[in-house]
């Protein structure tokens, strides 16, 4: 019998643009499930309580990404280097990170239930809203569990936990705690504990009937004292790019009334879904690139980071305008007093489009410049917090209301991100030698049509402008970035089948 041919850049292409479809429709379906969240967190408990409730997320999810220890990147990296085609070796592998992480994981929550006062700079809302230490070890395992399914190509069990499961559990039960008693004031903090439980449970099942349970299997303190230290770099990038997202609430929380933070988290909830989708390309490219880089093909990595890049942000672009352009009525949907965040949300939806190309570029630079990615995410981060308490103070000095602080956290957000994928994108540009921009100029055409469309609309009712200006506002700017910026490889990503199935497993056509 021949050896399979290696894999060709089709199949590369291939398998990206497979995992770029299913999170596509993940986006949507958790757009969808989202909605109901938002309009229950805000319309039954009120802005103060949503505030208090972000408040606490923000120390939940960074201390849970470190003790994560960057797996969802450096497991492919690990599995890639260390088990070869031994199918029991990945699983062990798999299960020293799983052990390490519950052990760090177990450690923050003890120390958090102790000393919970970081996690409620503004009060607890209820009792039970402590017991969010308990999604920490929970939350690191899933990730661990989504990655290590991500490297056999399984995208779709993300999108079950993250898009079906997590969003649809958190709403059904914020509605149904609030109308028991005994419940109501913690419902946001219950709610969110079983939305994190019920997406670990529909990771773990996927996960053993792909890798089973370990076998000859025996932890090694010597490993993994070398496994924590290799990871460093990795945990240190997760936990900043996550970071960039959650100081805002943090110092927020420090310098403005829970009111503030509340709104500025359902703009904030709006516009971290495109930052969902695309981070959620992260775990099927980290496959791709550990492989060329095996075999050392920068030139095959520069083109996958401006395809995946320009498949980004053209849809993330799209997604800024649909929700950007009518802000004031998304804003208006959840009540007259959050339709002072619609600044907010605009800066927000900016920021997660200049993102863009600093994910990409990330997704390659943790594996060949670590200590200066890391560097340059430190760098970005404490711009980002003197910035943002720059402007919040000046928002606070000249009496300008809850809404400019909320804008003044969004527009730091926008700046640091953008001085971010401007350095990271020229320093992988350098170590590539080959160019790695996402830019292209059909972009703007077709934001500039899109943007006088639903300019329009804004002077119709607002029921007009949600319901017929929304889908304009789509059909528009699709229409034009189709015709003049995609080419026929970037539309590959809209293809069901890419190349052959025959070709894509190294054997010749029938």
């Amino acid at each position: 019998m021949s050896a399979p041919a290696a894999d060709t850049p089709d199949d590369d292409l291939a398998a990206l643009a497979k995992g770029g479809r299913t999170n596509t429709l993940g986006f949507v379906v958790r757009l969808i499930a989202r909605i109901p969240f938002l309009v229950i967190a805000t319309r039954l408990y009120g802005a103060e309580a949503l505030g208090r409730f972000a408040s606490a997320l923000v120390l939940i999810e960074i201390v849970a990404l470190i003790c994560a220890l960057g797996e969802k990147r450096g497991l492919a990296q690990r599995l890639s280097e260390g088990a070869g085609e031994n199918r029991a070796a990945e699983t062990n592998l798999v299960y020293d990170g799983l052990l390490l992480a519950l052990g760090y994981s177990a450690v923050a929550a003890a120390i958090l239930l102790v000393f919970p006062e970081p996690m409620f700079p503004n009060g607890m809302s209820g009792a039970w809203d402590i017991w969010l230490v308990a999604t920490i070890p929970a939350f690191a395992v899933t990730e661990i569990l989504l990655a290590a399914q991500a490297y056999r190509f399984d995208i779709a069990t993300t999108v079950r936990a993250r898009a079906v499961v997590e969003p649809w559990t958190i709403s059904i039960g914020a509605g149904v705690f609030f109308y028991i008693p005994a419940t109501r004031d913690s419902g946001l903090a219950l709610a969110y504990i079983a939305s994190i439980y019920a997406g670990l449970l529909t990771a773990l099942w996927p996960f053993l009937r792909t890798y089973g349970l370990p076998r000859g299997w025996a932890p090694h303190p010597a490993m993994m004292a070398r496994m924590s230290a290799r990871a460093f770099p990795l945990v240190g990038a997760d936990a900043i790019e996550r970071g960039t997202r959650l100081l805002d609430i943090f110092i927020l929380g420090l310098f403005a009334p829970p009111q503030a933070v509340g709104i500025y988290y359902a703009a904030q909830q709006i516009a971290s879904l495109p930052q969902k989708l695309k981070t959620s390309f992260e775990p099927i490219l980290s496959p791709v690139i550990t492989k060329n880089l095996r075999i050392g093909n920068m030139e095959a990595i520069a083109a996958q980071v401006r395809q995946v890049g320009f498949w980004i942000i053209a849809i993330q672009l799209g997604i800024a305008l649909v929700l950007g352009v009518p802000g004031e009525a998304v804003m208006g949907l959840w009540g007259p007093d959050y339709v002072a965040g619609t600044a907010a949300l605009a800066f927000l939806l900016a920021a997660e489009v200049v993102a863009s190309m600093a994910v990409v570029s990330e997704s390659v630079l943790v594996y060949i410049a670590r200590k200066r990615n890391l560097a340059i995410s430190v760098g970005v981060i404490a711009l980002q917090g003197l910035l943002t308490i720059a402007l919040i103070e000046a928002a606070g000095r000249f009496a300008l209301g809850k809404g400019y602080e909320a804008a003044g956290a969004a527009g730091a957000l926008m700046i640091a991100l953008a001085t971010s994928s401007l350095v990271k994108a020229l320093l992988l540009k350098k170590l590539l030698g080959a160019p790695v921009s996402n830019w292209r100029w059909p972009l703007a055409h077709a934001a500039a049509a899109a943007v006088v469309v639903g300019y329009a609309f804004t002077w119709a009712p607002e029921w007009v402008e949600l319901v017929v200006g929304v889908p304009a506002v789509l059909a528009t700017y699709a229409l034009v970035i189709w015709r003049r910026g995609f080419d026929e490889a970037d539309k590959v990503l809209f293809r069901k089948q890419v190349v052959p199935e025959a070709e894509a497993e190294g054997r010749p056509p029938a």
